[in-house]
Parts: structure tokens; sequence; C-alpha cells
């Protein structure tokens, strides 16, 4: 089994993970060198670039999905369950992973290969199997079917293609400003380098790169939950340095969590205080220190009917939800609390297509009569392009590329900018936020 994320040692090296459990020992003792001959053998036998001596930490998203697959291939399997392999890989690192999927298939090795992602599946799978609510919905070789009736038997009814968002000529007042904004960790590391952009309202821009980047840390400090060391972050012109995450959500940010399980909601509480962990000390929610359940009740019933949420009740366990129910009570929540700014971190990771669909449809709507804007954080490129009025690409913490119309870049190009093969200098991206600032984008910094 490799899994979705990674369960990898981050501050061992490659050969150190590759064999832990089976290490090999000499005079009783851990013997490094020989794990590295090891892990070069096996690595060489499969077809896999690896250096053993790297630490894991060092190495991209690609690499370590590798490292994975090396890790059960030592332990002799011969049947690879893959759950959503390709969720953070680049393009290119996808068609690299196929080709040695596909070496590892032609050596007699079965995989299981678990996606929401139809067209890896076309062109990767010979036969499939789809799941809807715990049970087989349909089977057959992949040859039999197009990628439009597979999508159908997934979500159980038929759902019509995503429309490219188009992308408006001018854009409303500017709403968030990030002005030279560093980020250092606990540990000394800085992870954010003079990051500075703007975002006005009814406009989408998406952030692109390889995980890792620095586009989580940026999330994190939009919305609170880390503190910025130089720079500022302002919303409607007021910093939120120093603020609480209450209060820069009552400032107007909302916030769709990388993570959904751990910052997105709590797995032990109802759907019902899930979605009313935002609002529920304000009037007409409470009054005078009570909760005002006949409002909430209704308010929720509303929301679940109108968010097409399915569950048991509204108040059932959240952890007893489907990934994508589960996320669109947390759409539901972060949508209707006044927001004016929606940070959207891998809103539609894990879920199946007719929930990311709803999620695009709501994300579009949000900005739809120039109220809101939505910073849209991604590792899939098909949803930045389709999405985004505009695009920012993060390579090591910095804004590596900034692509003003996001209808005139294609998906390798964009992972040739992630990847840091091509990159923009200072001069271009400078160029772009003047050409940008005529159709209504304001220049931050030079």
């Amino acid at each position: 089994m490799v899994h979705q994320h990674f369960m990898l040692v981050e501050q061992l090296t490659v050969a150190e993970n590759v064999v832990l459990g089976r290490e090999p020992k000499k005079n009783g003792l851990f013997d490094f060198e020989e794990a590295v001959r090891i892990t070069g053998q096996v690595a060489q036998h499969y077809n896999f670039k690896l250096d053993p001596r790297v630490k894991v930490e060092d190495c991209s998203v690609g690499v370590k999905q590798k490292i994975e697959i090396l890790k059960a291939l030592l332990r002799g399997a011969k049947i690879l369950i893959l759950d959503e392999p390709t969720a953070v890989l680049t393009p290119q690192e996808v068609i690299e992973l196929f080709e040695e999927l596909k070496k590892l298939r032609d050596m007699g090795h079965t995989i299981v290969f678990i996606s929401h992602k139809l067209n890896e599946v076309m062109a990767f799978c010979d036969s499939f199997t789809i799941l809807r609510k715990g049970r087989v919905a349909q089977e057959g070789k992949i040859a039999d079917y197009s990628e439009q009736e597979l999508s159908n038997f997934m979500i159980g009814r038929v759902l019509s293609k995503t429309k490219k968002r188009q992308n408006k000529g001018e854009r409303g007042e500017e709403i968030l400003r990030v002005r030279d904004v560093s980020y250092t960790n606990r540990q000394g590391k800085k992870l954010l380098e003079s990051i500075s952009f703007s975002l006005c309202k009814g406009e989408i821009i998406g952030v692109a790169g390889v995980e890792g980047n620095g586009q989580n840390e940026l999330s994190e400090l939009i919305t609170g939950l880390a503190r910025f060391s130089q720079g500022d972050i302002t919303v409607d012109g007021v910093s939120i340095k120093g603020k609480s995450v209450r209060q820069i959500r009552d400032m107007g940010i909302s916030n769709i969590s990388e993570d959904r399980m751990v910052f997105g909601c709590s797995a032990t509480l109802s759907v019902i205080d899930n979605m009313i962990a935002d609002r529920y000390y304000k009037q007409p929610y409470s009054n005078y220190q009570c909760l005002n359940t006949k409002v909430i009740k209704r308010e929720v019933k509303e929301l679940v009917g109108r968010y097409e949420i399915s569950c048991p009740d509204e108040a059932s366990a959240i952890s007893m939800l489907s990934g994508g129910n589960i996320q669109k009570v947390i759409v539901a929540r972060e949508f209707t609390g006044g927001a004016h700014v929606v940070v959207a971190n891998q809103p539609t990771r894990g879920i199946d297509v007719g929930a990311a669909s709803f999620i695009h449809d709501q994300l579009i709507q949000m900005t739809a009569d120039n109220d809101a804007a939505v910073l849209l954080i991604s590792a899939d490129l098909s949803e930045i392009l389709s999405m985004s009025d505009a695009i920012i690409v993060m390579v090591g913490g910095e804004i590596s590329a900034y692509i003003e119309d996001a209808s005139k870049v294609s998906e390798l190009e964009l992972g040739e900018y992630m990847l840091g093969v091509k990159k923009m200098d200072s001069s271009e991206i400078i160029k772009a936020l003047h050409s940008a600032k005529t159709n209504g984008f304001k220049v931050v910094s030079e």
C-alpha cells in the first residue's frame, strides 16, 4: 500500500527510509553503507533514478512517491495499491511516474490505482471498478467506455462538463494586499521570501506550485494560523498583524483548509456544531449566552439542503460523512459567514467529481457580483487553469512567475514554472504586474 499522504521520515535519508524495518546490521549496529548498496541495487533493477544518500526532506514530491513505491517493492510486493498517487504531482512528474508504473506492470506486478482523476484512469488503467456510497456502481474494461460515461457512473447522474471561467476585463476594488511578506518557522528556516500581490473583488487568483514551496504557509499567514516576520497583510486597508484568528475572520476572511480533518472541522462534533462553529456566539444564534437552538437548527437544515449535503441527519457526527460531504459542510460554513476573501486551499482534493463541480460553482458564484474574491491554492493544475483569472507560481517560497491571463498558459508550461525549469526574472514579473494594472489589478510592490 502506498498511501495518499506519504509515510516517510523526512529527517532520514532515502536509503534509511527504504530499509526501515529491515535494517542491515554489522557487528550488531545499523550498516548504513549496506543500506545504500541495497537501495541502489533495487532502484537500478526497477529503473528508479534515486540518490540513496539524500535526505527525504530535500527530495521533490515526485521522488518521495518513488521512495514509497520502492519500499513496497523491496519487501517483495507483487500487488501495489496506490491511493491518489498523482494528487500533488506536476504533469511532467505524472508522465514520469506512469512510465515507471508501466514498466512494473510489464515486469508482472499488478497495480490497483485509486483516483478521482478520470483522464489519468483512462490513460493508464486497463479495467475499472467504480464505487459509490460503499457499493460497486459499475465495472468493466476502460476501452469500452468514454470519460464522460465513467463520470456519470461515479456521481449517479449526467454531469455537464465544467465550463471554463471567463477572464473578466475589469476587477473591482482591491480587498486583500500582501506586501513584502516573509516567514521563518520555529526551526529558523525561511519558508517565504518577500511575497507581494493584491487581490481585487470579483476575481480568483490561483496559486500553483509543487507541494512544500510555501503555498500552505501563505494560506496560514493570511488566515492567522501563523505569524509573519516581515512585511504586512491588509484587508480593506486594515492590517491583520497581531490579530487573532477570530478577529481576522470578523474582518471578512474565510478559510477552506488544506487539512479538512485538522483545521476544517472537529471530527467528534455534529454537522450542526461544525456548521455554526464560526457564528454560535453571535445573534441570532445566541442570546444572553444561551444558544438559540430553534434558529440554529432551521438555518443548518436550510444549508444542508442548499449545499446538497448527504447525511443521516444534522445531529450526526461529521466523521460519519464521506470526504466530499465533509468538504461541503466546511464550504457551506465558510461561504455563508459574510466573508469578502475566501482562501481556498486544496478545496477539492480527494473528493468525487460531482462534489468538486459543485464547489467550483460555489466559488464562481462568490465572485459573480464583485462582492468577494478567492485565493485558490491547488495542486490540481486543471482546476487552477479552469478557475483562475490570474496565476501566481511559487518555487522555494518565492513568486517565480506571475501569469496575468490564465487562459494563455498550458498545463505543461505551468508545470515547467512549478518545477523551476522555466522562470520569469523580476523584470518580467514587474512588467506582468504593470500590464495587469491596466486591467484592474493594483501593483503592490516592485
